[in-house]
């Protein structure tokens, strides 16, 4: 008799709770907002994919090779949210710090976000970035444009409704047409954003 009201009790406050929680769950159409916009600034490390090494054949071209050196930079980030699974970011960097016989990198890179995965206050999520990146490969001055293709993710924590700390950013890049071979370059960021609305 005791085991009966007890399981009657669980079923009468079982279906109260769970209208509480998901109404809980749901923002009214009327207040949810879909877009928004995050700007942030970052510092990076990256492996240039190239040590300062030419080919001894006329023309004289690049070879591509890990560096001793990673170069070291900052750059930018706007994050653009249209809706959950719409979301685009553009980002700038310039890896100038750290050079070895004067070579360096800038990227300026945009294309589509997906989010992954959300965890405690931490998103994850996954990006593919084109654009392309300018590199000067010594102290005379050479230097070229080249396409850049970059395939990356990371993780944005939440600390406040606005501020969010960028914790982690990785990023491989395919330079597909780098002299008569293709370049590699890859790296980490980490940052702190800002949402404007």
């Amino acid at each position: 008799m005791l085991l009966r009201r007890i399981v009657f009790a669980i079923l009468l406050v079982l279906p109260a709770c769970l209208v509480l929680s998901a109404r809980a769950q749901v923002v009214p159409a009327a207040t949810a907002k879909h877009v928004s916009v995050t700007v942030g600034g970052m510092a990076s490390v990256f492996q240039p994919d190239f040590a300062g090494s030419w080919t001894n054949t006329i023309p004289f071209e690049p070879i591509a090779e890990t560096s001793n050196y990673p170069l070291i930079g900052i750059g930018a980030y706007v994050d653009i949210r249209l809706t959950h699974w719409i979301q685009l970011e553009a980002e700038g960097r310039w890896l100038r710090f750290n050079q070895y016989a004067g070579i360096y990198q800038d990227n300026y890179l945009i294309g589509p976000r997906v989010p992954i995965h959300r965890f405690w206050k931490a998103n994850f999520y996954g990006k593919v970035l084109g654009g392309f990146s300018s590199m000067h490969f010594d102290d005379a001055g050479d230097h070229g444009r080249f396409t850049d293709i970059a395939f990356g993710g990371g993780a944005d924590i939440k600390l406040t409704r606005r501020i969010s700390l960028r914790a982690f950013d990785v990023e491989y890049q395919y330079w597909p047409a780098w002299g008569n071979s293709t370049l590699s370059p890859y790296g980490a960021s980490m940052g702190v954003s800002y949402r404007v609305f």
